[in-house]
């Protein structure tokens, strides 16, 4: 790209968000922003056990279909987790992806073979084809 160009990588919505901020924030001529392509599609067995990492609460605003509640911050996540089988396959997510990828270091220093950080909620119904549910 010519100089004086900037050229970022991003992904899903924060895009447009980024495109108007630089060029009010930096007046520039030309942004060229490129997204990545889509998040990889995560393969759900019949065997995988998707992990929400969220607060009871938030879990309850609304999951993926068939998750289970197991809250990184709720002091007795390591204990929680000891007790899953280390060679299962799980799917691990949260809000944003912050607290799935805490999560995900906590189970691989545990032991765990198969954890896949599915980062938020969104981005993980988005790769696993899981529908987003309240009940």
């Amino acid at each position: 790209y010519p100089r004086g160009y900037i050229v970022l990588l991003v992904e899903g919505e924060t895009m447009s968000r980024i495109r108007a901020l630089l060029a009010v924030l930096l007046g520039l001529s030309a942004i060229v922003l490129s997204a990545c392509g889509a998040q990889e599609q995560m393969e759900i067995r019949a065997d995988t056990i998707v992990i929400d990492v969220r607060t009871p609460e938030e879990y309850g605003s609304g999951h993926l279909d068939g998750a289970v509640n197991i809250d990184v911050n709720s002091g007795v996540f390591a204990e929680q987790i000891a007790t899953l089988d280390p060679a299962g396959d799980y799917v691990v997510y949260c809000r944003s992806g912050n607290r799935s990828a805490q999560a995900v270091k906590i189970m691989e220093g545990l032991g765990f073979e198969e954890v896949r950080d599915a980062g938020g909620v969104n981005a993980a119904a988005d790769a696993t084809g899981l529908e987003i549910v309240t009940n």
